[in-house]
Order: structure tokens, then sequence, then C-alpha cells
């Protein structure tokens, strides 16, 4: 991390940007979101051994550099790339979206090249039913990219479907942590929560009849419907586990803190299947069940 001042913007921001993606913190000390997102941006720096170098400019001692790149608020940060901005975010945001602000722009490195390659082999086996070579090639996949979302999300996953929770929960720790800033590792979350739920549960048919039981006498016994949403949602029952969901949030959105609509999305973030590559300026097709289940979703939401 370096301090750029007038006098050295021009080696340490315009030039270096011409090999080296240059990300630029505006902060300023009496900015209490600066001093969060400060040491989130030193510690990236860091994890992301090269891939792009971390400035910060202090808006109050370098006005002319802040009016230059229109900064009315902070902390405002900005990317550079071949001597251009390219992009930039304002406010503290938490690291998972950082870093797929980051992403969206950086050159792969090494571990990640490596992560993405595995990536096809693993879905090419799934394609052939071979689970075991699928979850070697993810296992290998997470191995050289500790830091790739994606990559645990796809291994976590395969091990839940396997029935390996014990498995799919020490490959989920490492990344506990991060569950509030990204979402896809919050539904697994939400995911394992449904199935851990259900653990005590003797016969689920038995549970579930008297789950529906306790709906017909109350159309509003939204914790039953919850409770019944969850146990669909442990097995499998997406779907089910989605109109159950949608019958809460038509009667009332912001039932428990939104969690009949988090939930909602965690089940179509984990029925999502991969997205092929399509050509550039194409749009990838989506699932019929995902598309159809955004859309009810919208309907509700928005209604």
């Amino acid at each position: 991390m370096i301090n750029v001042t007038v006098a050295n913007f021009e080696a340490e921001v315009i030039e270096a940007s011409m090999h080296t993606p240059v990300l630029v913190d505006f902060w300023a000390p009496w900015c209490g979101p600066c001093k969060v997102i400060g040491p989130l941006l030193e510690k990236l720096e860091t994890d992301y051994a090269g891939r792009f170098k971390l400035v910060k400019i202090d808006s109050d001692q370098e006005q002319q550099l802040a009016a230059a790149f229109g900064v009315r608020s902070i902390p405002t940060c900005v990317l550079l790339m071949n001597g251009q901005p390219v992009d930039g975010f304002m406010g503290a945001m938490p690291e998972g979206q950082i870093k797929a602000f980051l992403d969206k722009h950086l050159p792969a490195g090494a571990e990640e090249a490596e992560a993405d390659a595995a990536e096809p082999d693993a879905q090419d086996a799934l394609a052939q039913g071979d689970l075991d070579g699928a979850l070697e090639k993810m296992r290998e996949a997470v191995q050289a990219a500790p830091d790739n979302d994606d990559a645990r999300f796809d291994l976590v996953k395969l091990l839940l479907e396997m029935g390996q929770d014990d498995d799919a929960k020490v490959a989920f720790a490492p990344v506990i942590a991060k569950t509030a800033g990204v979402r896809r590792l919050d539904s697994l979350q939400r995911w394992m929560a449904a199935r851990d739920a259900q653990a005590d549960v003797p016969d689920p048919d038995a549970r579930a009849a008297e789950l529906q039981a306790a709906i017909a006498a109350n159309k509003r016994d939204f914790d039953s419907r919850f409770a019944l949403a969850q146990l669909l949602m442990a097995y499998g029952q997406w779907t089910a586990a989605m109109d159950e969901l949608l019958e809460i949030l038509m009667r009332d959105k912001a039932w428990k803190d939104d969690l009949a609509r988090k939930t909602f999305i965690a089940i179509l973030d984990v029925i999502d299947p991969p997205k092929p590559k399509v050509a550039e300026g194409q749009v990838p097709p989506e699932d019929p069940t995902v598309a159809t289940y955004r859309r009810r979703l919208s309907s509700v939401v928005l209604s």
C-alpha cells in the first residue's frame, strides 16, 4: 500500500497501471467507513499476491486529485488499468463484494487459472454420472485456489448432494466468516441448516403430515410452513419448498426479517446449474425451473 500525492501520482498510479491494475482508495482521517474498508483492502492486496496494486489518497490533503476523479463522498475506490479508470465503487462494502468487483476486472492468478481449468473436467464427470471423479476434481480446484468461492461452492454442494454432510461442513468451515458478504455461501449455510434441522426427525413423512395438518387449520401458521419448507428443502424437494415459502411471502413479505425470502433465494442458488460458456455478448440460457420461480418471487415481492 502506497500513499499517493500530486507529486508521485503519475509514477505510482498512471505508469504503474500500464502493467498492473491499480486500485485507488480515496479516504480521510476523520472518515469512519474509511477505517473499516482500509484494512480490508490492504488484506486483499496481500491475498491477491500482486494481481493489483493498492494506493491511498487523502482526499482532504489532495483535493486536486479528488476533484479530478469526481469524488463526492468517501470512501471511494477507483480501479485504473492502462492509465485509465475502468470502474469504481463507493462506501465500505463487505469483503465478498469487493472480491467480486476485483475478480470482474483482474486477470486470473495462477491458482485461479488452475481452479478454472478443473471446473470443466468436474462438470463433464458429473454429466457422465461419475460423482467420485467430479468430487476429486472439485477437491483439486479448492486445494489449488482456497479463496475461490465458486470452486468451494461447487465442492460443498456436491458433498451435500452425496449425503456427506460432515465432509461438507469441514470443506465449508474456512469460509463461514464470509457468509454475510457472499450470498452463495450464505445459501449453502441455509441448506446445511435445513438438513441439520431434520437430523432428529425419525419419520420425515409423519412430520410432514403433522405440519400440513397445522397449516390446514391455520394458513397463517408461518412457523409450521417454514418448518415444512425446511423439511422439503432438506430432502431436495425444491419446488415444493419454494411453494411453501411463497405462501408465507404472499401473506407477510418481511416475516422474521425476510427469512422466507432469503431461504427462497438460497434454494434458487443451490438448484441453479452451472452456466455453459457462450460467445462473447451472448447470455447463457437460464434453467426453466429457476427462471419460473425467480419470476414468481419477483411477482410476489413487488406486488
